[in-house]
């Protein structure tokens, strides 16, 4: 016997697409950043008592994707510039939480950003990829002097023709 519908289901429910996020977390923009920036602290907290550099740099690029996929669109502006910041921010305190004195915790400051930029650019262009991928869209001012084009260039082309229009008329 052929089974038309799986058992358990009635005919006319469907699931929500893969698409859809079925997410009951959301997270919006400051939320976010502070998770961001909880995430940069702790693991640096760790790599620093450890020894385990990479571990920190790892757990920066999991936790820029994961509080992408989590985070409102709407809050998507803030968490697109955010990362390096937070862990600039995450650096500096917890080199100061850690090191003996000024000079030392400068110097951990500049040789965990030196030794992580590869890592921070990682994180950053993923957060930017999945931030597009999910909707995000730059609200890029106009430019006032290019809001009219076809103004500007009849200065520069005063005599046109049925055969010199043809590039701006949409077919």
């Amino acid at each position: 016997m052929t089974q038309i519908r799986a058992p358990g289901r009635k005919t006319g429910t469907q699931r929500p697409s893969r698409l859809q996020s079925s997410r009951s977390i959301k997270l919006t923009g400051r939320g976010a950043v502070v998770a961001l920036f909880a995430a940069c602290f702790l693991s640096l907290l760790i790599a620093a008592w450890t020894g385990w550099g990479t571990f920190a740099d790892v757990m920066f690029v999991m936790t820029c994707g994961v509080v992408t996929c989590y985070t409102r669109v709407s809050g998507l502006r803030a968490v697109v510039v955010c990362p390096p910041l937070a862990f600039f921010a995450g650096s500096v305190l917890a080199q100061a939480l850690t090191a003996p004195d000024t000079f030392s915790a400068l110097e951990g400051i500049l040789v965990t950003l030196g030794s992580s930029a590869l890592w921070l650019f990682t994180g950053t262009a993923l957060v930017v990829a999945i931030a597009l991928g999910r909707g995000y869209r730059p609200k890029v001012p106009a430019i006032p002097q290019l809001s009219n084009l076809r103004e500007a260039l009849g200065d520069v082309w005063p005599f046109r023709s049925e055969r010199t229009d043809l590039w701006t008329r949409r077919r």
